[in-house]
């Protein structure tokens, strides 16, 4: 029978508690986005309690409209000391203006002891009177049951005692949290059995949910437990960030769930999107992809040499739990020239352009891919770059101007004062060479205005280009300051946002590469637009 699950994501609260994982207000705009497009259910986008960045983040997604996904605010239950009308918490919560609001309380008697330092009664009273206070002004309204299981073992009636004030103070879902992450799998089924029995006998119309963390490294199978048993709702982070170590990982329950299990959600429906929502999650927060990764690393369907490849060739089913291309992976046969070309096809689709299947241009994308790749380059949250390499290779990418030279000069004159950067650069724009100078905070700054003022004479609509966001990541560590590095640029300007890349051993080159791939992008962009209308 086909069961449907609510899945939500709590990468950008949760998730960034993660050690060395941090997100800009940008950053997290662009994720919220993404999760959309998958099928995320709900979105939990911080607590704004006590994070001004969260603040900062629900006010900007006012202007954000998401399309499925509902977005979440995260809070406590209020202070004993304050009343629910009084409580900055609650109030914060109201003022993220989200259609849902998730709080936690306390189910452990230990926590209400020593870390509310209050007595068991009046923390039933603190859950069901701030839930109740929250209850008319949002849509959904979920309650986290923090360390439910670990509660549940020590003091399984005042841990049920807690849910039953949840249900009377209006939580539509009651979120089984496992925070400590030290349940194993046969732990799992008894007590959720248990409190399954418990709401029944409520006769309480309310979902369950779970929220699983990783410290015993079971997170995963302790959440697809939890949903085999009709938990309705499963709360994760992409790729398994969180504190110490980490979530329930969704993208390996999201394939679980659409491939293995028969449970419908949207994600479900959208579920070849999984491996470019993953990839963009650590390319925004500037960290390596694991790609031992299951479902969505580059290695999940990585085959090597002898026996394996042979089969595989014959019959990928001798080898691979599922088809990579259903989570949007790609089958990589690390030793055949072939690897990759069913990913250049699929997004060459995507961009519009006409790619034979059988033709040397095919191959020779893939072959100048795997080279970029050796390189450093990596395109998936870059995509801009990658379509203007495949326009460059079937020739049909306009050349606008040619660089003829750039040079970008640092010097700090007083020690007091910031250093003076200034840079020149020399174009050829249809046969006209320019030669501008422009100064800036830094190099690449002083760059990027240098060549914009050398091309808005040509090409005023680059007026409107702006540059969101500039990461750098040192590629490989073991050759100190020199070492090569990757910049990735996120560029926006009226109609759209785009990423691009670039890599070199000098990081001003790196940059150099990114900026001139924007510029091309926002060009040829604009070419294709006025097309259609004329």
């Amino acid at each position: 029978m086909t069961t449907t699950v609510q899945i939500y994501d709590t990468t950008l609260r949760d998730g960034t508690q993660a050690e060395n994982f941090n997100l800009s207000v940008t950053d997290k705009i662009r994720i919220s986005h993404k999760f959309d497009e998958l099928g995320i259910d709900f979105i939990e986008g911080g607590w704004p309690g006590s994070n001004p960045l969260a603040v900062e983040f629900f006010k900007a997604m006012q202007s954000e409209p998401l399309k499925h996904a509902k977005l979440a605010a995260f809070g406590s239950t209020r202070l004993f000391a304050n009343p629910a009308d009084k409580d900055k918490n609650l109030q914060a919560l109201l003022d993220a203006k989200t259609p849902v609001i998730t709080i936690f309380g306390k189910s452990w008697d230990v926590h209400v002891h020593d870390a509310l330092r209050i007595e068991l009664d009046d923390n039933l009273l603190i859950i069901e009177e701030s839930l109740a206070y929250l209850k008319p002004h949002v849509e959904h309204l979920f309650y986290d049951a923090e360390h439910f299981f670990d509660g549940f073992k020590k003091n399984s009636e005042y841990a049920l005692a807690t849910l039953g004030k949840a249900i009377d103070g209006g939580a539509e879902t009651l979120v089984l949290c496992d925070t400590n992450g030290g349940m194993l799998p046969h732990e799992v089924q008894p007590i959720i059995e248990r409190v399954q029995q418990f709401v029944a006998e409520r006769k309480a119309e309310v979902d369950l949910g779970i929220h699983a963390h990783n410290d015993s490294e079971t997170a995963v199978a302790n959440s697809l437990i939890a949903l085999s048993l009709g938990v309705k709702q499963v709360q994760g982070t992409m790729n398994g960030y969180g504190e110490r170590c980490g979530n329930a990982n969704l993208a390996s329950i999201i394939p679980a769930l659409a491939l293995k299990m028969d449970c419908r959600c949207q994600a479900v429906t959208n579920i070849d999107q999984l491996y470019d929502t993953a990839m963009l999650v650590d390319e925004l927060a500037n960290l390596p992809h694991n790609k031992y990764q299951p479902y969505v690393g580059r290695s999940a369907f990585a085959h090597k040499g002898g026996i394996h490849v042979s089969a595989v060739k014959r019959n990928p089913l001798t080898y691979e739990h599922i088809e990579p291309e259903k989570v949007g992976n790609t089958r990589r046969i690390l030793i055949s020239d072939q690897a990759g070309k069913s990913n250049v096809l699929h997004k060459a689709k995507k961009f519009g352009i006409d790619l034979d299947p059988e033709s040397p241009i095919a191959s020779s994308i893939v072959a100048e891919l795997k080279e970029l790749e050796n390189q450093g380059f990596q395109y998936e949250g870059a995509e801009a770059s990658f379509e203007l390499l495949m326009r460059r290779a079937v020739g049909t990418q306009p050349n606008y101007f040619t660089l003829k030279g750039f040079r970008a000069l640092n010097s700090k004159r007083k020690m007091d004062r910031p250093p003076e950067t200034e840079a020149t650069i020399r174009l050829e724009v249809g046969g006209q060479e320019v030669h501008t100078a422009a100064s800036g905070n830094g190099p690449v700054n002083a760059l990027d205005k240098a060549m914009r003022k050398a091309l808005t004479q040509f090409y005023p609509a680059l007026e409107e280009l702006v540059l969101v966001d500039y990461k750098v990541r040192v590629l490989s560590g073991e050759h100190g300051t020199g070492a090569k590095v990757r910049v990735l640029i996120e560029s926006k300007d009226q109609y759209e946002q785009w990423g691009t890349v670039g890599v070199s051993l000098n990081i001003i080159e790196a940059s150099w590469q990114a900026l001139v791939d924007s510029i091309n992008y926002k060009l040829m962009r604009d070419e294709q637009r006025h097309a259609k209308q004329g």
